[in-house]
């Protein structure tokens, strides 16, 4: 797992090497509760689109802690969290990059930020729920045991 974790750091440290952010045009920071408004604002966006799943004020506030915003021009233009459940297991949360920013590179960078924190936390893994694969494949992601274990979900919200 060592090696695992190594690899993880680096491909999380790689990001930072490459742009920095007067470059770059945005800046990436520890979220604060004070940011919670614009946070709200960007998710709410991504859950009016379908992309991610709705976050109340509350479960944001919860994120905030373990959360990563990018800032351009003033405004919160990207927000990623890492969720710890164990010493084995986190997960990146609420991935959202304003449409307007998007090729920048700061869904990355929110990205690296979060797998540093698991590194620096000793997390042995970090999963991300998406539908967006190809972009996590290009932060490092791959599938734990490829053709013999996957994830399986039920939705109880709607059907119970």
């Amino acid at each position: 797992m060592t090696e695992t974790i190594s690899a993880a750091a680096r491909i999380a440290m790689s990001h930072s090497e490459e742009i920095s952010p007067d470059q770059a045009g945005y800046e990436i920071r520890p979220a604060q509760v004070a940011d919670l408004p614009q946070l709200q604002e960007l998710v709410d966006r991504f859950v009016q689109a379908n992309r991610l799943l709705p976050r109340t004020a509350d479960e944001l506030h919860d994120l905030v802690p373990s959360g990563f915003v990018a800032i351009a021009e003033g405004h919160v233009v990207g927000f990623a969290a890492l969720e710890i459940y164990s010493p084995k297991l986190a997960e990146i949360r609420s991935l959202a990059v304003d449409p307007d920013y998007h090729g920048r590179g700061i869904g990355r960078g929110l990205v690296s930020r979060c797998v540093q924190l698991a590194v620096s936390r000793n997390v042995l893994e970090v999963m991300a729920i998406t539908s967006s694969d190809g972009f996590f494949k290009a932060c490092g992601f791959d599938f734990t045991l490829p053709g013999e274990k996957k994830a399986l979900f039920i939705q109880t919200r709607d059907e119970y």
